[in-house]
């Protein structure tokens, strides 16, 4: 009878250079005897698998305003041995309503998803990553710039790419002795290499102001005589599909009034005339200012005040 002694089996997923050793039994009576040999042991290195895939972290396209942006990718080693990766990233991808500026490529280096300015390592060129384990995962930051030009709703793909420093090829390609231990290095089904695109949309909001006024003279009526009391109202109207940051709103006095103390308002709230907690200051030397910071599209803020036509 012949019997195999236990030994792993060679299936994907085995470390490359793993040595896989076997010896045979065989068992017999010899003359009323029994008898048992061994085979000469046979060892069979592991050879290292090259594979690779890259997929975006992104839930869909981002939103992204007019300056700096971020896509987020994930690569995974999908061999069965270390191996390093050549990253690529490409913005003119065929089709895009613009393209933005690539600024650089970083890696999450503290692991939390989130691209941290003065925390994520800055690939430098080539844009090499550090050597993965087989089966780690490698989250990417790919940074851009969308252009000035690219105007409310257009979007932009980027492409991220990936290959194996050690090669690709067709699956089946072999580097004899490139692999772990001196094992080969084999290219898998993903032919090394693998790609993944990125979106953005942009979002751009303007902001309109309009102006009016309404006078109600001392006789109760509309006309601007002098004692004439004038509201002016200036509507700040965002539009588009982001929003605007740092908005203020300013006006000067007209010459021939004076501002009515006290009359500031924001969104019909009141607001003093001095700097101080609240948003707005006003005076007839300055003019009135009113800081309402951020603002999303599709929000209308109104800014009022009063003067009277002097005598």
């Amino acid at each position: 009878m012949l019997a195999g002694y236990a030994a792993p089996a060679l299936a994907e997923g085995v470390t490359a250079g793993t040595l896989i050793k076997n010896t045979a039994t065989a068992e017999f009576d010899e003359a009323g005897t029994p008898r048992t040999v061994n085979s000469n042991t046979v060892t069979v290195r592991v050879d290292e698998l090259l594979d690779v895939t890259v997929t975006s972290l992104d839930t869909g396209p981002i939103s992204a305003r007019r300056g700096d942006a971020v896509l987020t990718f994930e690569l995974t080693n999908q061999g069965n041995g270390p191996e390093a990766f050549r990253l690529t990233p490409d913005a003119a991808v065929a089709g895009n309503d613009f393209d933005v500026t690539i600024r650089a490529v970083a890696i999450d280096s503290n692991n939390n998803g989130t691209y941290e300015d003065g925390v994520d390592q800055i690939l430098t060129t080539p844009l090499t990553t550090p050597v993965l384990a087989a089966d780690a995962r490698l989250t990417v930051f790919v940074l851009v710039t969308v252009p000035d030009g690219a105007t409310d709703g257009q979007t932009s793909n980027v492409a991220l790419g990936a290959q194996a420093v050690t090669g690709t090829g067709a699956p089946g390609t072999t580097f004899a002795g490139a692999g772990v231990d001196g094992s080969d290095a084999v290219v898998g089904t993903t032919g090394a290499l693998a790609t993944a695109r990125g979106a953005l949309v942009s979002a751009v909001a303007s902001v309109q102001l309009v102006k009016s006024v309404s006078l109600r003279d001392p006789f109760g009526g509309t006309s601007a005589v002098p004692g004439a009391t004038a509201t002016f109202t200036i509507e700040a109207n965002v539009s588009g599909s982001g929003s605007v940051a740092n908005l203020v709103v300013t006006d000067i006095i007209p010459a021939g009034t004076t501002y009515v103390p006290g009359s500031l308002a924001l969104d019909a709230g009141g607001l003093t005339d001095t700097a101080d907690a609240d948003a707005g200051t006003a005076s007839n030397t300055d003019g009135i200012s009113v800081t309402i910071g951020d603002a999303p599209a599709g929000s209308r803020r109104a800014v009022t005040f009063k003067v009277t036509i002097d005598n």
